[in-house]
């Protein structure tokens, strides 16, 4: 399930959008907003506590830094498509090689700490869905053959579950565990703060946004 979960949640949005064909993105603002709150609170409550036990605080904290930076220097090429925005020219056919790569890179790190954390897979997941919805809106409305949108969904589904082996087949990765994780949390705290504070018109906080934030909060401590 560690690896089938991330591939059903993206390859099952793809169909959704080709089946459905939903025009707006607006409507996923919501399921962005509870996806940003379960995957913060999971990145707290099941992440940070571990990177810390038995390890430096400020090397620590330097590689939580460093995530976020990486996080900002990948948005230079994705165009922000982690949290939910496609900038990208929609008449363009050639297959968007910087968007995909970025993306890829950003899936592979989400993959780590799945081997020793089996719950963040669920953040991961409900993080994945409403961004494999609008990224599939993008390339279905875009002049990108299917075929090449297709191959893109698919690697891109593959990505994830690619880091999960890596951390399960390599000892590098639980030689320097903490510090790898702490990366991750940096990408995790850069992408969900964003969600939260960008989902909303004029950064105001509504009733039914604050509901879903709170709803995410309580199911993630729960876990």
């Amino acid at each position: 399930m560690t690896y089938l979960l991330p591939i059903l949640g993206v390859l099952l949005s793809f169909v959704f959008v080709l089946v459905v064909r939903p025009k707006s993105k607006e409507n996923f603002k919501l399921l962005l907003a509870f996806s940003g709150a379960f995957l913060l609170a999971l990145t707290i409550f099941e992440l940070f506590p571990s990177v810390y036990e038995n390890s430096d605080a400020k090397t620590i904290g330097v590689f939580v830094l460093l995530g976020i930076l990486l996080q900002i220097f990948l948005e230079f090429f994705s165009k922000g498509a982690e949290h939910g925005h496609v900038h990208l020219d929609k008449n363009k056919s050639n297959f968007p090689w910087l968007l995909f790569l970025s993306l890829s890179i950003h899936a592979l790190l989400e993959g780590f700490p799945i081997e020793k954390h089996e719950t963040i897979i669920y953040g991961i997941l409900i993080h994945k869905i409403p961004i494999a919805i609008i990224l599939s809106i993008f390339l279905v409305e875009s002049k990108v053959k299917l075929v090449k949108a297709v191959f893109f969904i698919l690697l891109f589904a593959l990505m994830t579950p690619l880091g999960s082996l890596i951390a399960a087949s390599f000892e590098f990765v639980n030689t320097y565990y903490a510090p790898l994780t702490a990366l991750v949390i940096g990408v995790f705290l850069h992408i969900s703060t964003v969600i939260l504070f960008e989902s909303s018109e004029g950064h105001k906080f509504n009733l039914r946004k604050i509901a879903v934030i709170v709803l995410g909060i309580l199911i993630a401590y729960f876990l």
